[in-house]
């Protein structure tokens, strides 16, 4: 009796994974992410750009592009690719002053698109324009504050703030230069870092309050440190040694993200509160995250294929026939009053928003 039970559980195991691959391979029509991307990644093209103080490209336009650019290589979409270096060349002539100045972790992760654009293009002048955004972040200006040099005599960039979005900011342009030079000190930065921030800021429950000083669990800030997590742990050497810790973390806060998606299948502009409004950027991030984690192995598929399809056929209806996503919470700054969460503007098409749906394209899309 015993090994026909036995013979029971091997006959059912195939037959359940199958499904569970299945669930981020099979999608009717007008949720392919296919669809999807190219609609969005499009939308791009023609678009303004979003400044960060008026000045520089933002790091929202600057993980768009990213997206767009990277759907365009997965997609063989050759079209698409020149016309998005079409619109990138400005930025080595008439545009060049729009290039973000290397002084603030909101403006290093620029050199993430230079870096990702050399990977798929060969063209040196990508690798030459992103590496210093990179190194930048690890060198210490003469006019630094004290706070500053005692981060990086610890080791740390000096532009060490432990915001949780900087889990994002840092990450990707660490791990894309990583990707193009193999030098290990790039991605050692990144995991280094990351410690330092899940030790710090992380809470019993997994997830991350806005700051210290605002105990609010926002989605889009947890959404960035989803996703940071999740760009490191796709490139880290799993015989790092901060790599078991930092994967530990990864999974806490997915068991509680599993925990608290809605039932319509994304998350609220305030996470543990069910009374809040269904946000889509940070949504998307942590779709990203999931998918991402199913399709690596490091969680089980069986139990988080489920969450990750609810959430990509949740988000999906978001978006319109122009490739806008609505319901997107606007840039917001950390503030200790809960009302404050709830009465954020909301922006169609923000593109807050955008980069994050060609992130879960892009890994619904990756082999």
């Amino acid at each position: 009796m015993k090994s026909v039970k036995i013979f029971l559980i091997l006959l059912v195991f195939p037959f359940q994974l199958l499904h569970a691959q299945k669930l981020l391979t099979d999608f009717p029509e007008g949720y392919k992410p296919e669809e999807i991307g190219k609609t969005i990644s499009y939308r791009f093209v023609d678009a303004k750009h979003a400044l960060h103080a008026g000045k520089w490209i933002s790091y929202p336009e600057t993980f768009y592009w990213g997206g767009a650019f990277k759907f365009a290589s997965l997609t063989n979409d050759e079209k698409l690719i020149g016309l998005l270096q079409k619109r990138f060349e400005p930025l080595f002539s008439t545009e060049k002053e729009l290039l973000p100045i290397k002084n603030h972790v909101d403006l290093n992760m620029f050199g993430s698109l230079p870096l990702l654009m050399y990977q798929i293009t060969s063209e040196k002048r990508y690798l030459e324009l992103g590496l210093p955004y990179a190194d930048t972040q690890w060198q210490v200006p003469d006019n630094a504050k004290s706070e500053e040099k005692e981060w990086a005599d610890k080791g740390y960039t000096w532009q060490t703030r432990l915001w949780i979005d900087d889990m994002y900011m840092i990450t990707i342009v660490q791990t894309q230069a990583y990707k193009v030079t193999g030098d290990f000190n790039y991605i050692d930065r990144a995991a280094r870092e990351m410690a330092l921030y899940l030790e710090e800021l992380q809470r019993p429950n997994g997830l991350f309050y806005h700051a210290p000083d605002v105990p609010y669990y926002w989605l889009r800030g947890n959404g960035w440190m989803a996703a940071g997590v999740t760009e490191l742990l796709r490139y880290l050497p799993e015989d790092h040694e901060y790599y078991s810790s930092i994967m530990k973390g990864y999974q806490k806060m997915m068991k509680s993200l599993k925990k608290y998606q809605n039932e319509s299948g994304i998350w609220n502009q305030l996470i543990n509160e069910p009374d809040c409004w269904p946000e889509t950027s940070g949504s998307a991030m942590f779709t990203y995250a999931l998918i991402t984690g199913v399709k690596h192995g490091w969680l089980n598929q069986k139990k988080y294929a489920p969450v990750a399809r609810k959430a990509w056929m949740a988000l999906v209806p978001y978006v319109d026939e122009n490739g806008a996503v609505s319901e997107v919470c606007v840039g917001t700054n950390k503030k200790n009053d809960k009302q404050y969460y709830y009465d954020r503007p909301r922006r169609k098409g923000d593109y807050h928003g955008q980069a994050p749906y060609l992130w879960c394209v892009n890994a619904l899309l990756e082999k």
